[in-house]
């Protein structure tokens, strides 16, 4: 599959260039500049996540947010998301390395619709621009919308 999408890709490109070399290139610098900005943010949660991997025992990671934990975990896991403040291209790696560390299904999916649904951090711009009750009553149905697609994950990952 990840061919084939590179395949696609390289053709894609390769007509673009044909059909116009000036904005090909152009978008190829800024494609190149995008990722520069992205990659220390990248790099330093991939660290931050693998230390804490070859840190912490496997089996921790299954007690707190594995699927024995039930949904306890699903909560702890919900709360670390809601306050952390990671990036969706950082956070769907990180959320593949603590599966293979031991995590729950439903626990990375309340932790990864949290961190991309609820934010803790980011609220007082949110109340800033939309005010604060509708960023509280967003932030507090997106935490709970979070049970929901964990609750969905389970069903469908491990038939509940």
């Amino acid at each position: 599959m990840n061919t084939a999408l590179y395949v696609v890709t390289v053709v894609l490109l390769i007509i673009s260039y044909y059909k116009d070399k000036k904005k090909t290139k152009m978008s190829l610098k800024k494609a190149w500049k995008a990722f520069e900005n992205i990659l220390p943010e990248f790099l330093v949660v991939i660290l931050l996540v693998g230390v804490l991997l070859a840190v912490v025992n496997p089996d921790v990671i299954s007690k707190i947010i594995g699927s024995d934990s039930g949904w306890v975990g699903v909560i702890l896991a919900a709360i670390v998301g809601s306050i952390t403040l990671i990036p969706g291209f950082v956070a769907f790696p990180t959320a593949a390395m603590l599966l293979q560390g031991g995590a729950g299904y439903m626990q990375i999916g309340a932790f990864v619709s949290t961190l991309m649904m609820v934010g803790v951090i980011t609220m007082p711009v949110e109340i800033k621009y939309f005010g604060q009750k509708i960023t509280i009553y967003r932030n507090i149905l997106a935490f709970l919308f979070s049970f929901v697609v964990a609750y969905i994950i389970g069903l469908v990952v491990t038939g509940i």
